[in-house]
């Protein structure tokens, strides 16, 4: 049976707080497009958004390293190397967004590859 987002955070992180200081360990510019509300922070976020965003941050930043490495791979993958309208309109997306992308894409290139 799976766990709940709370009991995850506990056995993984000991408190939300230490898993907000976790993900805030992740957040640069280097992979992060900053979306979060100023006021409200990340503390106000749900358990299990944060247990994702964490598990995707750490997934980028072993896999990519940097947000251009991932834009990059994407328009590889998609063979729209040249596009420059393309390029910047991925550069806008959230890493979620474009780890799914990438995942896609990449997918999709090697059933084409067959």
């Amino acid at each position: 049976m799976k766990k709940s987002p709370l009991a995850a955070v506990k056995d993984g992180f000991e408190s939300k707080e230490k898993l907000v200081e976790a993900v805030s360990a992740f957040i640069s510019s280097d992979l992060w497009v900053d979306r979060v509300n100023g006021a409200k922070g990340l503390g106000r976020v749900s358990n299990a958004k944060l247990l994702r965003l964490h598990a995707l941050l750490k997934d980028a930043k072993e896999r990519f390293g940097t947000r251009e490495k991932l834009v990059a791979s994407v328009l590889e993958a998609t063979q729209k190397t040249k596009d420059a309208g393309f390029k910047a309109k991925l550069a806008s997306y959230p890493l979620p967004r474009l780890l799914d992308l990438q995942r896609a894409a990449s997918r999709k290139s090697k059933q084409a590859a067959k």
